[in-house]
């Protein structure tokens, strides 16, 4: 969807662990902090669109998660839509609110993402994830998840999924074992993204590890499903995130065209039952947002994308055309996604150190971006960013993502 909305503030909590705060004090710092960065009064938005994904799970909180989360900080009266669609649900309630705006029908909307997921309970926490399959086939799809496992010779792979662990980490660990085989992809070159993410998350007060790490030190964690060492894979957190987004006429009304950052273009599709030689719903999100944004891979400045593990940065590189199938690896290897190369990927930590708040990740990924066309992201900055990009996936049907969002901002 090619927009005419704009990005005119944004906030966003410290991702972590945070057993002392619930839904309703996470979601409302990152509302507020967004509302004062857009400088703007509460009374000035239209309408909201609330991204959650498991909190009618892990907090009990179901039907009206939004409307409690807005009554917190003082808002009410206006249309607020719940939005759940996995790890994507973020990401997907900017989509809505982007098109809502481009439709004319409102000039300010506020979007926003959040989570709560730590809970005394792992099993439970981990029970969120398993849910974000196809439940009627779940064992079937556990089946398949050890058996993968076992002929891979991936001993802690082989049991375990969704007991201690999510589910989803051995998902991405069988694409791993794949992308190696077909490729020659290196556990080393694995390493490699965390560790590059690692030293970015360092440089970012808002992310949930700060600790820089090499590859030796993440090589040398606990397994916790072939190939995937323990910084190989994304940790639960709580979190929240907010945008303001605005038609190009309240901008130019507001005086806040210096502080505006437009929305290019937002795709979302969800995975259907494909060919073996067709391309997935990564593929056809990007295609459609370069081609509606007026831009290609070669023109991107900082991208954000989903790492929910190590593999799924590798593998996003190729899917959105950043490299050619098979040659992620390489990128490692060059520096080219780190800081100083040619095209920085995940500058904010990404969800390997940032944190993976999974109701609130894909409007975390619009924050960095914006704050890095805006020149706002201190340590951390690209120089001369101008084109963004941001992948955020979620659940998973068949054998690709149940839903699928790229998004493309520029200043």
């Amino acid at each position: 969807m090619k927009t005419n909305a704009y990005i005119t503030g944004v906030g966003m909590t410290h991702f972590g662990k945070h057993m002392d705060l619930g839904l309703k004090a996470i979601g409302g710092q990152a509302i507020v902090d967004a509302i004062t960065d857009a400088g703007i009064d509460k009374g000035d938005i239209q309408a909201a669109f609330v991204g959650n994904a498991a909190a009618g799970l892990l907090t009990g909180q179901e039907c009206i998660r939004g409307q409690v989360v807005l009554r917190g900080v003082g808002i009410g009266k206006i249309p607020v839509v719940n939005v759940e669609n996995a790890c994507a649900s973020a990401s997907t309630a900017l989509n809505q609110a982007a098109a809502m705006v481009s439709a004319g029908l409102y000039d300010v909307v506020l979007a926003v993402g959040v989570e709560k997921m730590y809970h005394e309970d792992k099993r439970k926490v981990f029970g969120a994830f398993t849910g974000a399959v196809d439940v009627e086939e779940l064992a079937a799809i556990m089946d398949r998840l050890k058996k993968s496992a076992e002929a891979g010779g991936a001993s802690s792979a082989a049991s375990g999924a969704g007991e201690r662990r999510s589910m989803f980490m051995d998902i991405y660990a069988q694409a791993a074992r794949a992308h190696m085989k077909a490729y020659g992809t290196t556990v080393e070159q694995f390493a490699g993204v965390s560790a590059k993410n690692s030293y970015h998350g360092s440089l970012n007060p808002r992310a949930q590890f700060r600790e820089a790490l090499t590859v030796k030190q993440v090589l040398q964690e606990p397994m916790i499903a072939e190939p995937l060492t323990r910084p190989m894979c994304s940790p639960i957190g709580d979190g929240g995130a907010a945008v303001i987004v605005m038609s190009e006429r309240k901008v130019r009304e507001l005086g806040l065209t210096k502080q505006a950052v437009r929305i290019a273009s937002t795709v979302l599709h969800s995975g259907w039952d494909r060919s073996a030689n067709e391309s997935g719903v990564s593929e056809l999100c990007a295609q459609q947002a370069y081609e509606e944004a007026g831009v290609g891979p070669d023109d991107l400045s900082v991208v954000e994308l989903h790492d929910a593990s190590a593999p799924a940065e590798i593998i996003a590189y190729e899917s959105l055309g950043i490299c050619g199938k098979g040659e992620g690896g390489r990128l490692i290897d060059e520096g080219t996604t780190k800081l100083g190369g040619r095209l920085p990927v995940n500058t904010s930590g990404g969800l390997l150190r940032k944190g993976h708040p999974i109701g609130a990740t894909g409007i975390a990924q619009i924050v960095e971006l914006t704050e890095q066309l805006l020149g706002r992201s201190g340590p951390r900055q690209v120089d001369g960013a101008t084109v963004g990009l941001a992948h955020n996936g979620g659940g998973s049907i068949g054998t690709d993502a149940a839903a699928q969002c790229v998004t493309i901002l520029t200043r």
